[in-house]
């Protein structure tokens, strides 16, 4: 793999990661689009760590507050026993929310490495969770209402942990499910952004910890290293931007240009897969 294929499929990683326009859909089809080689285990495992490290430091102190209150600590020093009990309970929440998409990978892992890649069954979902988010959309309006992050419960939590987990499947978009989850849950779309990213650090990191672990043993020529590793820094800088972005954008604008992305993007693969007569090999 060049240097240019691994910049271009590491911004893709980082863009499509957060925004809610899936990231799997996109990281197989560029290459499958240009005809460029698959990119390989340890790529995908690069690009991985470096969406990981992203949302970590864009979240280091949410993390530091929410897991040193969720063993028992008072932290911050000065942070009010409210504050503190809220930290504990978002915490524990977040593990809970973890639960469905930890299970649903368990048991659907061969499936998602094989018969869930099909470019038709991408665009399919991209063209179907569109509708899912432009109905979410249309209810947070309607309904106007605007729970922030602190009044999240149990029951939000699982609900959105199991969008979380129908994200395995490529097309659906992990953001984009579970920021919808959240609207219907009459969150603001900003909360339902910050609980959607912080509720993926666990999943991210279980896929590059696992990735790992299956590259412990391969040996990686020593002119491919340097693309890796290019490739995770732009995938990290990238998407602590990408995260930046969405964040300040939901606050005053909706999921609609998503949407339109979104169908427009399925219709194109449906089309450019009828004229290869099937998905590529």
């Amino acid at each position: 793999m060049s240097i240019f294929q691994a910049v271009i499929l590491a911004l893709v990683q980082a863009v499509t990661e957060f925004l809610p326009i899936s990231s799997t859909a996109h990281l197989f089809l560029v290459p499958w689009l240009f005809g460029w080689e698959d990119p390989g285990l340890a790529f995908t495992m690069a690009v991985h760590v470096g969406t990981l490290a992203a949302v970590i430091l864009y979240f280091f102190r949410t993390w530091m507050e929410y897991g040193l209150a969720g063993i028992g600590l008072h932290f911050p020093r000065g942070a009010h026993k409210e504050q503190v009990a809220v930290a504990r309970r978002m915490f524990w929440f977040l593990v809970a929310g973890t639960f469905p998409a930890a299970v649903a990978g368990a048991l659907l892992e061969e499936a998602i490495d094989t018969t869930f890649r099909s470019p038709i069954l991408m665009a399919s979902m991209l063209i179907a969770v569109s509708g899912v988010m432009w109905l979410a959309e249309a209810y947070a309006a309607r309904a106007a209402l605007a729970r922030a992050l602190d009044s999240l419960s149990l029951a939000d939590a699982l609900l959105i942990g199991t969008a979380q987990a129908v994200a395995l499947v490529p097309g659906v978009s992990r953001s984009g499910i579970t920021i919808c989850a959240g609207l219907f849950r009459g969150m603001t779309r900003e909360a339902s952004a910050r609980f959607t990213f912080l509720l993926s650090t666990p999943i991210i990191a279980g896929a590059s910890a696992k990735k790992l672990l299956e590259l412990r043993n391969v040996e990686l020529a020593g002119d491919t290293l340097p693309a890796f590793v290019v490739a995770a820094v732009v995938s990290a800088v990238a998407g602590y931007v990408v995260i930046a972005f969405l964040l300040r954008y939901l606050q005053t604008r909706t999921l609609h240009i998503f949407i339109y992305y979104r169908v427009l993007l399925g219709a194109v693969i449906l089309l450019l897969a009828y004229l290869q007569m099937g998905p590529a090999r």
